[in-house]
């Protein structure tokens, strides 16, 4: 199975479809819902719905997720009858496939219940298709439309020193650069307030668009980013660094230590991750979507789906 632990929750939506042909005195058997085993769509809709619910055990590499609402709905014609079936969910992956096999159980439904009433060649399925989706990477963008300037400085005495290599940072650096940011600065400094405050300093000052630190944000005596951070922010973004530690208090305990803060210096946005490598991946994956969004809309007024610049 893929791994989608790094892929942040989202209300995710799925609407897929499956038409069911057969004659006309068929379709007239779903209207009155007369026929010797019952009522075929009442009871073709609660196949449907657990088919949603049990996607995960009928198709080999499904995720099992948690189903907030699942409903099958219908469109009868004179010979054909067309199944709706759509499916919610919040979580780290999508609900195509609960969609449609909720639609597909339920036109295998209906045909089992007609069957008697009908020639084998006068019932057929077809055309069953996912019709939309909302919500994850296709809803909520994890790269720029036009790349945008950044910068990742780590701050770690045992790195500056060349005592171990940087991987938090590095791996910030190219997740960046996936993300269509670029140019990407990479400095590595030692905990230092004054080297780190005249750092961030000529960023801003060259107008960085996105300045991430990586280390500094935890509680020990050369643990100087947030300190130093904090105080040079216009407008603080506590919002940021609460969906971090959320993300990664499910996933370790010790995410709720982390003191990191975001916000704006002047034009350039500043965020402060912790310097694990671990900490860092999962602060950037719950971020990103957000990130990108303010980037792209926020601190330079865009319009966005749902503002109220939205034009109606």
């Amino acid at each position: 199975m893929k791994d989608v632990s790094q892929k942040p929750d989202s209300l995710r939506v799925a609407r897929a479809t499956a038409t069911l042909h057969a004659p006309a005195h068929c379709i007239e058997l779903l209207r009155s819902g007369d026929t010797e085993k019952g009522d075929p769509l009442k009871t073709a809709r609660v196949a449907g719905i657990l088919a949603a619910k049990r996607t995960d055990e009928l198709i080999p590499l499904c995720h099992p997720l948690p189903i907030h609402r699942a409903e099958v709905t219908y469109e009868l014609a004179e010979t054909s009858v067309k199944v709706m079936a759509e499916v919610q969910t919040i979580g780290p992956t999508g609900v195509e496939m609960e969609a449609l096999t909720a639609a597909s159980l339920a036109a295998l439904t209906l045909y089992d219940m007609l069957k008697p009433y009908a020639e084998p060649d006068e019932l057929h399925i077809e055309d069953c298709r996912l019709e939309r989706k909302t919500g994850g990477k296709s809803h909520y963008k994890r790269a720029l439309s036009t790349p945008r300037s950044a910068a990742v400085v780590v701050l770690s005495d045992t790195v500056a020193s060349g005592a171990k290599p940087d991987t938090a940072g590095a791996w910030v650096r190219d997740a960046l650069i996936a993300a269509n940011f670029g140019p990407v600065e990479y400095a590595v400094i030692a905990d230092d307030a004054a080297v780190l405050g005249d750092l961030l300093g000529s960023l801003i000052h060259a107008d960085t668009a996105m300045i991430v630190t990586v280390g500094g944000t935890g509680l020990g005596p050369h643990d100087i980013t947030v300190d130093t951070v904090k105080p040079m922010l216009d407008v603080e973004i506590p919002g940021i660094m609460e969906a971090a530690r959320a993300f990664g208090q499910q996933r370790m305990p010790y995410a709720m230590l982390s003191r990191g803060v975001a916000g704006y210096v002047r034009d350039s946005l500043v965020i402060t991750f912790p310097g694990s490598r671990g900490g860092a991946s999962e602060s950037l994956a719950a971020t990103l979507p957000g990130l990108i969004h303010l980037l792209e809309t926020g601190r330079a007024g865009g319009r966005h789906p749902g503002g109220y610049g939205e034009a109606n």
